[in-house]
């Protein structure tokens, strides 16, 4: 009993003394937080290092985005090339750590010229919403009787959005589908170039107070919803039997139908889609958290999780791609007009709108997902990843210079083995080459 308690006090000194070291941690400096968590987590200096590895982006920014900063966490960037968007040809930035996402999106995209991809998209309307509780039994019919004092509210509360094209669209109220007590109050607002979330829930909460006043009812949340489903993408593409062979075709349409049929290959199916999307996404300063959310629960709308890409095979034989989804993304706002690589990859991509940069993100999507069932089907998905990630793998065995790096690389590659043990064995032998070859010109 005596050694239990002692644990228990030892344990709850060792809490407070991480409670105390970290009390205050957002009032301090960047250096000062870095010299508390140096001491915390025993760091070394080649660690300090690391975290105050700025790049693109200044500590002071990354201080002011986020509490309690201590540095920032770099992803490569890189473009991935050849799409066709409705008769424009983009580079596209994308920010990924996976070897493999941007070769298959490149590739994707070729082989769908010269006619590339077709996309329509929705104008970026929003969605908010209000939950009130404990109503009246009439409250519908209190709130459609003051409609025109709503609808004056609303307009005057989102005319901000008026001189960028946007505003407010309209409302509805309805009762929440599992709980018929909560009544919604939705809304709609036209959000231009931004993601909206911040547009929303301020309205949201100006108009809150007046609900509550017609209904008797109290509001609880205030705030937008992740599925836009009023801001839709629609992209089309077709990859030719001539070009991807009559095996290609099969195999991309069975894999679709395998995905089609059932839900733990339906979410791998889906991961492919959002790998090209996020790292669009992230390479923009956008809320990919939010668009996965939004995506994932448009997979389920049929109350069946679903892959968001579907794949026929037309009367020519040639294989025919869509993809619908919400895409909610912003040009304007937020981290896209703080981060300098999100201004930096808009500039590249030279879109002008939200709307054009989701048109751009569904293709890429769709890229992607085309080229997952295509290697899966054929060769499979490993041979053409391990071949881009041997690089890491000959880095990991320890190979420095970039003659290493590439002839341990080429070598995993040719033997097809991608162990890190291999990778040191043959990083060995190419060292004992080199050492043998010096000494003999000494001699």
């Amino acid at each position: 009993f005596l050694i239990i308690t002692l644990s228990v006090c030892d344990s709850m000194s060792d809490i407070k003394n991480n409670i105390s070291m970290f009390s205050g941690f957002y009032k301090k400096t960047v250096d000062e937080r870095i010299n508390i968590l140096k001491e915390y987590a025993n760091l070394t200096d080649e660690d300090i290092s690391i975290l105050k590895s700025t790049g693109s982006l200044a500590m002071e920014t990354s201080n002011r985005m986020v509490e309690n900063c201590i540095g920032n966490i770099h992803i490569p960037l890189g473009l991935a090339t050849n799409f066709k968007i409705n008769g424009k040809y983009y580079v596209v930035p994308m920010a990924i750590e996976e070897p493999s996402v941007i070769a298959a999106a490149s590739k994707a995209a070729k082989l769908t010229l010269p006619s590339g991809f077709k996309v329509e998209a929705d104008e970026p309307v929003m969605r908010g919403q209000i939950q009130i509780m404990n109503t009246q039994k009439n409250a519908e019919i209190l709130i459609d009787a003051h409609e025109s004092e709503i609808e004056a509210r609303m307009k005057e509360y989102a005319k901000g959005m008026e001189k960028y094209g946007g505003g407010y669209k309209r409302y509805l109220v309805r009762r929440a589908e599992y709980k018929p007590d909560i009544l919604l109050f939705e809304f709609f607002v036209n959000v231009s170039n931004a993601m909206g979330a911040n547009t929303i829930n301020t309205i949201a909460e100006k108009i809150a107070p007046y609900l509550e006043e017609i209904t008797g009812g109290k509001v609880r949340l205030r705030i937008l919803t992740n599925l836009s489903t009023e801001r839709m993408v629609n992209v089309r593409a077709t990859w030719k039997k001539d070009v991807i062979g009559v095996d290609g075709v099969n195999g991309v349409y069975d894999g679709y139908i395998f995905a089609l049929s059932d839900i733990y290959r339906a979410t791998t199916n889906n991961k492919g889609i959002m790998n090209g999307i996020d790292a669009v996404a992230l390479a923009t300063g956008n809320d990919w958290r939010a668009i996965e959310a939004g995506a994932h629960a448009y997979a389920s709308l049929s109350g069946r999780y679903k892959p968001l890409a579907k794949y026929k095979i037309n009367e020519n034989g040639d294989l025919e791609g869509y993809l619908a989804m919400p895409l909610a993304v912003a040009t304007v706002g937020g981290a896209t007009s703080t981060l300098k690589t999100a201004k930096l990859s808009r500039k590249i991509l030279g879109v002008t709108s939200s709307k054009e940069l989701a048109m751009v993100m569904s293709a890429v999507g769709l890229a992607n997902n085309f080229a997952a069932l295509y290697a899966l089907s054929t060769e499979g998905i490993q041979r053409g990843h391990m071949k881009l990630h041997s690089r890491n793998i000959a880095v990991m065995a320890g190979a420095k210079t970039p003659d290493e790096i590439d002839n341990v690389s080429r070598l995993l590659n040719q033997r097809r083995n991608y162990s890190v043990e291999f990778a040191k064995s043959i990083l060995e032998e190419i060292r004992a080459e080199q050492r043998a070859k010096h000494k003999q010109e000494m001699e």
